[in-house]
């Protein structure tokens, strides 16, 4: 039975007390806790062990939903919220679509949007138990020196997991960092870095309160996931699309990023050009999903072969964008995900 290591735990009950008890402790010593589905399990395996936890859940201001000019969705939302909002499922489609594909229904009641947004990175070599660690003398992301992935990399090769960041991105939302010394927004694109140790621009300081959303307005999104269990499964490769159309069907924006393949969601700006002005006929889609493809340049660090995630690539891109379209693509969904979606659509 795997333990949990010895921590001292606080419970705030609001965001500035949370901040400052952040603040009092060294980078690394405290860690936050919102639903804990990936930070428990981490210290189980002794690969996160701080000194204190930050139990997030008895802050109500962190479960709120404020509509606007777009949506502002507290980060401590679980993700079976999210799921049940019907606006978010009518308006911002691919986000509902990502948030009922993370794991099941019992880990969506306890796990939050803010944690799927700072998922830890995962890989073949990493997140295994500390005796199997230890045993192939560590790896760089956790007490060793070198990446298992590619011994001659100088960076750790852990890949982004998280289902909601690469639609959020694309989606141009915006994050809400707190810390003690104030508040400040960012662009979720420009809040990961394409490493798998240091893979988030927040600060340790830092505590994500919520995510900004623009309107919807003639905006479709769409989100695939391939796995190799039609639930439960972290994503081994992801296409998150959104697109807004003119009254005559033309792509007047479009924006297309790929998760599961990096350290971080990768984005697919040359695809996303390449569709401007154009109609989402059969050719444009292909040759979109030709150019998006060329983005992905996965490694051994996870389930599949990686000549065949790279391959796939291009068909899930063109999964989504035939959504968008308009295609009626249920069918195929379930045919990948060997997993049916009756009871959510």
């Amino acid at each position: 039975m795997m333990r949990l290591p010895h921590f001292r735990y606080h419970a705030p009950r609001t965001v500035k007390t949370a901040a400052k008890i952040l603040a009092s402790h060294a980078p690394g010593e405290a860690m936050l806790l919102s639903g804990g589905t990936d930070l428990l399990p981490n210290m189980k395996r002794r690969q996160q062990v701080p000194q204190a936890i930050i139990g997030l859940r008895g802050i109500a201001a962190l479960s709120r939903v404020q509509n606007g000019a777009g949506l502002t969705l507290g980060a401590g939302l679980t993700l079976t919220r999210l799921v049940r909002d019907e606006l978010i499922r009518e308006k911002y489609r691919g986000l509902w679509q990502a948030a009922v594909q993370v794991a099941t229904p019992h880990l969506r009641n306890m796990a939050t949007l803010g944690g799927n947004i700072c998922l830890d990175t995962r890989c073949n070599y990493y997140n295994q138990g500390y005796e199997w660690r230890r045993a192939i003398d560590f790896c760089m992301k956790k007490d060793g020196e070198v990446c298992w992935v590619a011994p001659g990399s100088s960076r750790c090769l852990a890949i982004s997991s998280t289902d909601t960041a690469p639609i959020l991105m694309a989606l141009d939302a915006r994050a809400r960092l707190v810390s003690s010394q104030g508040t400040r927004e960012v662009a979720l694109a420009d809040l990961y870095r394409n490493d798998g140790i240091d893979y988030i621009g927040k600060r340790p300081d830092e505590i994500l309160t919520a995510v900004a959303l623009p309107p919807s307005e003639r905006w479709r999104s769409a989100y695939w996931k391939l796995r190799r269990r039609g639930s439960f499964d972290f994503p081994v490769l992801s296409v998150a699309a959104v697109v807004r159309l003119d009254p005559g069907g033309v792509v007047e924006e479009a924006r297309i990023v790929l998760g599961a393949i990096a350290p971080c969601p990768m984005a697919a700006p040359e695809a996303a050009a390449f569709l401007a002005g154009k109609i989402l006929d059969d050719d444009a889609i292909e040759e979109a999903a030709s150019l998006a493809s060329r983005v992905a340049k996965p490694m051994d660090n996870t389930d599949f072969a990686l000549h065949w995630r790279k391959r796939v690539t291009r068909e899930f891109v063109r999964y989504a964008l035939q959504e968008l379209r308009g295609d009626d693509m249920l069918a195929e969904r379930r045919r990948l995900a060997r997993w049916s979606m009756q009871r959510e659509v």
